[in-house]
């Protein structure tokens, strides 16, 4: 297949945020920074939905102001919010950039209150200090994951943690429900937080390490890879009543357009990849749907004493298929090398973890979709907020190439 250059729209809006900065810093009242700021070098995160826009997180200058600005191309219609046109010309409308002042996110209301560290400590301290409060995971306009940790008062240091996940309303209340329905089941979940907020909801901290942090020393030798299959099998049938979120696999053309950012020289290349895990996913047997977790890999997996402890992140709860669960799985272990020499294990737990997963569901499907996650995975590495963030996205595009061979070797 012939290379071809990324879409233009998309590398245009890109452009238009930086463009945008100093224009949106004088509609927010803050000062414009005098001399050169590299405001690519301090980008903080980037997410890039093709269709709908690009959003980013910038950290400011000294004299702004304000510490971190948001800014998207996406359209949005709430009030207050700071706009300009880039690009605008007697025949072209140009392209609209928004920005607001981080943590005032226009389409997540409580993100303010769940930052606020005063907040915070009244209402979740329960006469304990608040130690930390940070930011672990923050997607514009859709969510974010804050963690707070306290610490009692008095001669004993005992720590505490808790998260808060902020989302739209909508949002909460959907996870609200996944939670309460996991409740009582024999599924280890974290337990919620009083007070409800709407835009807010506050969840214990899980006991135990994430399955990435487990396979570090052998691989995971000590895990048994049914364990994970069975905790599948004992998701409850009312799991099958909440609405249907697709899996990683089935936006496939999206996150290749968002690898092609990310590595625009290589779009070529993910085009013949995309094509034949397409070619794989449409003749290979997905299984029924069932009760489903939706973003089943090690970071939202614990253990403790090599057995499962909590099953996080129920967003995605609800029906589909048990492939698109191993294939998460498998996806997230595949590119884990990318991540540096501590994750040197990481390949001899996939090839554990796949054994048993082949004999569950069909294996051609297996690794199709496994190489579709890893996919959605490359343009992720932006975000990494190092110098090494391209390195990391060839190595997670390498690791697409061995996923889509193995589901070759079933074609």
């Amino acid at each position: 297949m012939t290379a071809s250059a990324p879409d233009p729209a998309d590398a245009a809006q890109l452009a238009a945020l930086a463009e945008a900065i100093p224009e949106l810093v004088r509609q927010l009242g803050g000062s414009t920074h005098p001399g050169t700021w590299d405001y690519e070098a301090n980008r903080l995160r980037i997410q890039h939905r093709p269709g709908a826009g690009i959003s980013a997180m910038y950290r400011m200058p000294a004299g702004t102001g304000f510490n971190e600005l948001g800014v998207t191309t996406e359209k949005i219609t709430v009030p207050g919010v700071a706009a300009t046109q880039i690009g605008a010309g007697t025949r072209t409308p140009g392209i609209t950039v928004s920005g607001w002042i981080h943590p005032r996110d226009p389409l997540l209301p409580d993100l303010a209150l769940a930052a606020d560290r005063a907040h915070v400590q009244e209402t979740w301290g329960g006469g304990e200090r608040l130690m930390g409060l940070k930011t672990i995971a923050y997607r514009p306009l859709r969510r974010a994951v804050l963690r707070a940790t306290f610490t009692t008062r008095g001669p004993l240091d005992i720590q505490r943690t808790i998260f808060l996940k902020v989302g739209r309303p909508d949002a909460i209340a959907g996870l609200r429900l996944r939670h309460q329905l996991l409740a009582g089941t024999g599924i280890p979940v974290p337990a919620m937080l009083a007070p409800r907020t709407a835009g807010v909801l506050v969840l214990e901290a899980g006991r135990g390490e994430s399955l990435s942090a487990a396979i570090r020393p052998h691989g995971g030798a000590d895990l048994d890879p049914n364990d994970f299959i069975a905790l599948l099998d004992a998701l409850p049938a009312g799991v099958m009543q909440l609405e249907a979120k697709r899996a990683w696999s089935d936006s496939i053309p999206r996150y290749r357009q968002a690898a092609a950012l990310a590595l625009p020289h290589r779009d070529g290349e993910l085009q013949e990849l995309t094509g034949r895990i397409t070619a794989h996913l449409s003749a290979s047997d997905r299984g029924e749907q069932v009760p489903a977790h939706g973003d089943f890999y090690d970071a939202n997996i614990l253990l403790s004493g090599g057995s499962i402890s909590a099953l996080l992140d129920l967003d995605s709860l609800g029906p589909g298929y048990r492939v698109d669960d191993l294939a998460c799985l498998l996806g997230h272990l595949a590119i884990l090398p990318s991540l540096g020499e501590k994750y040197r294990a990481a390949p001899a737990a996939l090839e554990r973890f796949a054994h048993v997963f082949e004999r569950n569901v069909d294996p051609r499907a297996l690794w199709a979709r496994s190489a579709a996650v890893a996919l959605t995975l490359i343009a992720g590495s932006r975000g990494l907020g190092n110098d090494t963030w391209e390195q990391v996205a060839e190595a997670r595009l390498l690791a697409v190439h061995d996923l889509v061979r193995r589901a070759d070797a079933f074609a």
